[in-house]
């Protein structure tokens, strides 16, 4: 979703340039959102997401350009979706993975909405967000997901899981770097089963079951994160309280960034204006 190396991937950085090319010239003459989105980072991960195959990659990008262009996901702002965020169900970590990944918490037993598209919204919103403040050359983000305490009370239908993961492989290609579920009820894994037929199997790949008290758990979840900053929820020493008044406030300062990278400076958030931030995004959006 959202590398693995097979046969039909380009280990040569001149056959891929070659690639990307040949892709933009398919693509046509570009402008506005679009342009900005088609950055050659972006174009890669489309290439890659359909083994290097211009054409296929060419309909995978004008279908995400035609869904960016009615859902308009970077002109979504954190008031539109705050309301969704308030118990922390989903949020962007103050730390990265080893990788030096954003990385997003996400808390099922903290569900608080019934809306789809509510809950929909929220997540696009926040995967923005995320590739927003990724490292400068870093194009992946890590998910860390709890389940604790979870039961079917807090699930999401299976039309909202569907209509998710359809939205994460076809318009966030190659975004996801790992996904670990933490402490997993039995209940929900005989369920994964029936996501995991939706997904594609490169994104199953990345996906992780861990444990607590569980010495393969334990290393695994070592490798990616340091212990000193991963939160005790997930196995490490740090304290993990989310804070809705204080996580508002970076996003709120987050939206003026997002505005001046997509020139859309009319949408700043009331009570922020561009020169309050002086950090620009450290990576490309697209």
């Amino acid at each position: 979703m959202f590398k693995r190396k097979n046969a039909h991937q380009l280990d040569d950085d001149s056959q891929q340039d070659n690639k990307v090319s040949k892709l933009r010239s398919a693509l046509g003459p570009l402008s506005g959102h679009s342009l900005v989105f088609c950055s050659d980072a972006s174009l890669r991960r489309y290439l890659d997401a359909r083994n290097w195959n211009v054409e296929k990659a060419k309909k995978m990008i004008e279908e995400t350009l035609k869904w960016r262009s009615t859902y308009k996901p970077h002109e979504i702002l954190w008031h539109q979706v705050a309301h969704e965020g308030e118990t922390g169900k989903v949020s962007r970590a103050s730390f990265h993975d080893r990788q030096g990944r954003v990385v997003l918490i996400m808390r099922p037993t903290m569900q608080n909405s019934t809306s789809a598209e509510g809950n929909i919204r929220h997540l696009v919103y926040l995967l923005e967000n995320a590739i927003l403040n990724l490292p400068r050359g870093q194009e992946q983000m890590s998910w860390l997901i709890d389940f604790t305490g979870w039961s079917m009370a807090a699930n999401v239908p299976m039309k909202t899981t569907r209509d998710i993961v359809y939205i994460l492989q076809n318009h966030y290609p190659e975004r996801l770097g790992m996904a670990f579920l933490y402490n997993p009820p039995r209940l929900f894994q005989a369920g994964y089963k029936a996501i995991k037929y939706f997904l594609d199997p490169r994104t199953a790949q990345k996906v992780k079951f861990v444990y607590p008290k569980d010495k393969t758990s334990d290393e695994l979840m070592k490798s990616h994160f340091d212990v000193e900053n991963l939160p005790k929820e997930f196995g490490g020493k740090a304290t993990l309280a989310y804070d809705h008044e204080e996580f508002s406030r970076q996003m709120y300062e987050d939206d003026v960034k997002k505005a001046k990278y997509w020139g859309l400076e009319d949408t700043e958030p009331n009570g922020f204006h561009a020169a309050d931030v002086v950090s620009e995004p450290a990576t490309s959006l697209a």
